[in-house]
């Protein structure tokens, strides 16, 4: 064991030299001409690419320790900062911006220049990608700390060569280049792709399939998004995507459906008063933090409206990822407060215990742990009369877990700080709205509408980010009805 820790040590230390001795060599060569800087990027993308999975973040440790900010440098100017104030405006300025310049890590200039060459802005996607994915694997805080820098720094130079000035929107229908519909099908996250025939229906008749891409990233999907052109706003996922549900069945389209989407069928304008946002995917985890989705659903929506002038209505229709974990996680919680007896807030109304208590023939202390148990179980899902029993309290928690439940002063859920960071209502939650395995683990089947007025999204946007309201319907609110 011992002999196998040293020969790890060993290893760790052999590899870190070689980083260091690497990074010399690029970052002592001057750049004497567009060639010869075109080659040292060349260089470093090519060594960075070639190291073992294993060696990356070793590198990269390396890079952003011995390569960021000179803290020495940047001490003796802000003293000098703080001495210039005394001695005319002009030196202050000017001593300011060469503390500006101290601030600026030796490896942005290196990026900087690495986005000027072909393929170096998705080397630098890529790289960002490897970083996010290891960074909670990083042992040392100090590292961590450097690493943390090095990947903010990325996406800041990202941020500015991926805003919406250069991205191009683009349909995808049937008819587009066939790797570019594959593309769309391997990314697809929200409802995953099943088979050619679904993937033909997505692109097809009543559906809109959006993406946005680079001119760095020639081929590549860097956001996605599919809608779905309806003529009321969708309650089920079932109505717009044939997709089986828990029991094995393919549910018939709902109401609110218009076509299946087949790909040859003509649409018929007069069906069409609504625009679902049914799933948008980030393709790239190294554009992480970056906003593209948010531009992508105003740009959408523009072309939409030229598109169709009678569609009124525009909203998604989501998932709501978390909230099963955390109702289980609050139900634990509060079982094990009761367990050593401690006074504690209760999760079920009154009410809901004693229509459960009857419903289930069992007692008062049992029905927390009995609810728990359904839940993951599944078993509510079997008996239709057990179902309708869950309904109300599965309703009311998952409109908490929405609407009162924050981080920092925002929803905890990702989906819903989206799309209310947009300016979007939190406008209906929908029950029995996504009844598929992957629906039913996220959130007991529920899906909610996040709607968008348009007279009223950047109003909305400037209250939620700046004051943290969310803009609410009287009927969602009523499902908070005795919450805390």
């Amino acid at each position: 064991m011992v002999q196998q820790t040293m020969s790890g040590s060993t290893r760790a230390s052999a590899t870190n030299q070689e980083a260091l001795q690497f990074l010399e060599t690029i970052f002592s060569t001057p750049d004497l001409g567009v060639l010869a800087l075109e080659s040292k990027c060349r260089r470093f993308c090519e060594h960075y690419k070639s190291l073992p999975s294993g060696d990356k973040i070793p590198f990269l440790t390396t890079l952003s320790k011995q390569y960021g900010v000179n803290q020495d440098t940047v001490l003796q100017v802000a003293r000098n900062v703080v001495n210039a104030q005394e001695k005319g405006e002009a030196l202050l300025l000017m001593t300011e911006e060469r503390l500006r310049h101290a601030l600026i890590p030796q490896y942005q200039q290196l990026f900087s220049k690495i986005g000027r060459i072909e393929g170096g802005v998705k080397f630098l996607v890529d790289m960002r990608a490897d970083i996010l994915t290891n960074l909670p694997g990083v042992q040392s805080d100090d590292y961590k700390a450097h690493m943390r820098i090095l990947q903010q720094t990325i996406r800041d130079l990202l941020a500015l060569w991926f805003s919406v000035g250069f991205l191009h929107l683009q349909r995808i229908t049937w008819q587009s280049p066939c790797d570019m519909v594959q593309k769309i099908s391997d990314y697809e996250a929200v409802h995953p792709i099943r088979d050619v025939s679904d993937l033909k229906r997505r692109v097809g008749s009543y559906r809109r399939c959006f993406v946005f891409t680079h001119g760095s990233m020639p081929g590549e999907p860097v956001v996605v998004l599919h809608t779905a052109l309806t003529s009321s706003i969708s309650s089920s996922i079932h109505s717009i995507l044939k997709t089986p549900t828990f029991s094995g069945s393919n549910p018939t389209a709902t109401p609110d459906s218009t076509t299946d989407g087949d790909v040859d069928e003509k649409e018929d304008l007069a069906r069409i008063s609504a625009a679902i946002f049914y799933s948008i995917t980030s393709t790239q985890k190294g554009l992480q933090g970056v906003d593209l989705g948010n531009y992508l659903i105003k740009t959408v929506v523009k072309e939409l409206q030229n598109e169709f002038s009678g569609i009124t209505q525009f909203s998604s229709l989501s998932p709501i990822p978390g909230f099963k974990v955390w109702l289980v996680t609050e139900l634990n919680r509060i079982i094990n407060l009761k367990d050593i007896g401690e006074d504690n807030d209760e999760l079920l109304l009154s009410s809901e215990i004693e229509t459960m208590r009857n419903a289930l023939s069992i007692p008062d202390h049992s029905v927390l742990k009995t609810f728990k148990d359904l839940i993951q179980t599944h078993g509510w899902l079997q008996n239709e009369h057990i179902c309708e029993v869950m309904k109300k309290p599965l309703m009311r928690l998952c409109a908490r877990y929405l609407y009162i439940e924050k981080r920092r002063g925002f929803a905890l859920n990702p989906v819903a700080n989206f799309h209310l960071g947009n300016g979007a209502v939190l406008w209906r939650l929908n029950w029995k709205a996504d009844m598929s395995m992957r629906g039913i683990n996220q959130s007991c089947g529920m899906m909610v509408n996040y709607r968008y007025y348009l007279q009223n999204t950047e109003e909305n946007s400037q209250k939620y980010l700046e004051d943290q309201v969310i803009p609410t319907t009287p009927d969602f609110r009523s499902l908070l009805e005795h919450t805390g």
